[in-house]
């Protein structure tokens, strides 16, 4: 039986969920299961519902003095559990778990895009050398899109063993629905309606669509935005937002509001291939945003992407397809297509776990 722990710090959004379904499918599979995570969360809750194992970690988000110590204390923790292989999620578990370990257990480590995206000057010029240093003690990466592991590479980070695999979406949750019966449930109103769902804060780019959202509404005067999610950027959003601006919190149904949607929009900073896009294309919906990693990868023809600084481009997207159903549906069939033969959860999870347990067999035949 294999055992392994996985580390994460973020324990809500899309890093918690795709954690979450591969550790189940490893624990339905027989694997021993571990998770390492702070105290409260998304995650912790999932994980209560379930045999696997939580270990409280805590860990602050951002790298700082803090660090050595979180690296001390999973050193701690992995030499209690013994664990045959760990396989670290983003970029603080990506930190403290190759200081703490150094390549002496089986090392996994999935991004879920770079840590020197949310980085500026010398931070960012620091992380990126971290990672190329940090890299001789990673016997597999996970990119989530090719992208990602091209862009690792174009910043001198070449691992000796990698594989990409997309996100994955549970297709019978998310799936085609009516979209008016979906309006009734969350007592939205008729008329173009654009939604954005994900975490309020600065790489999800919410800033960046409220600011343009005038533009949207000169070109269709009843387009609604609204927001789905919650996090630090939630008051600064609630003050910027006009007319056609809706801030609703967040849901632990997103399907409805995929489904209530005329479009999805994608405005991020930086992402290595996000969730919300694939779970929107599933849910038969167009899907438009900012050349971010991954995302025209993830979509093809579902929808659109411009360039990041083209807010005006975007803009006239999101207006085209808001006042053009026709064009937003038969994206949305291509996108639902797209999904089921490209973003199958049940698909990702086996190849995450297949290639894990590959690694562990050859580096055990190794050391024997």
């Amino acid at each position: 039986m294999t055992r392994i722990l996985h580390v994460s710090q973020p324990v809500d959004a899309g890093v918690a969920v795709v954690l979450a379904e591969l550790a189940e499918y490893q624990h339905a599979t027989g694997w021993d299961v571990h998770v390492a995570c702070p105290s409260e969360g998304w995650l912790v809750d999932r994980l209560a519902t379930t045999a696997i194992a939580h270990h409280p970690w805590q860990a602050t988000r951002s790298p700082g003095p803090s660090s050595l110590a979180e690296a001390r204390r999973l050193r701690a923790m992995v030499e209690h559990l013994r664990p045959d292989v760990v396989h670290l999620h983003s970029s603080k578990a990506g930190l403290a778990g190759r200081l703490a370990l150094r390549g002496a257990v089986p090392t996994v480590f999935q991004p879920h895009a770079w840590s020197f995206h949310a980085l500026t000057g010398a931070m960012a010029a620091a992380s990126t050398t971290w990672e190329r240093l940090a890299i001789r003690w990673t016997h597999l990466v996970v990119a989530v899109s090719g992208g990602e592991l091209d862009e690792g590479r174009s910043h001198g980070i070449n691992p000796a063993r990698s594989i990409v695999v997309p996100n994955g979406v549970d297709l019978q949750r998310y799936a085609p629905v009516d979209r008016a019966q979906a309006r009734e449930r969350l007592d939205l109103p008729a008329g173009p309606l654009a939604v954005c769902l994900g975490r309020l804060a600065r790489q999800k780019g919410q800033d960046r669509l409220v600011a343009l959202w005038p533009r949207v509404r000169e070109l269709v005067p009843d387009a609604t935005l609204v927001l789905v999610g919650d996090g630090p950027d939630a008051g600064a959003l609630a003050a910027a937002g006009g007319e056609g601006v809706i801030l609703a919190g967040p849901t632990a149904v997103p399907q409805d509001w995929y489904a209530a949607a005329d479009l999805v929009v994608m405005p991020s900073r930086w992402e290595g291939m996000a969730l919300v896009p694939l779970e929107a294309m599933a849910c038969g919906r167009s899907v438009v945003g900012f050349d971010v990693t991954g995302l025209s990868e993830a979509i093809a023809d579902a929808g659109a992407v411009v360039p990041q600084d083209d807010a005006a481009a975007l803009a006239t997207q999101i207006a085209r397809r808001l006042s053009d159903p026709k064009l937003a549906a038969a994206e949305g069939l291509r996108g639902r297509e797209r999904a089921v033969s490209r973003y199958d959860r049940a698909v990702t999870v086996s190849t995450t776990a297949r290639a894990v347990t590959e690694l562990v067999s050859t580096l055990s035949a190794r050391a024997a």
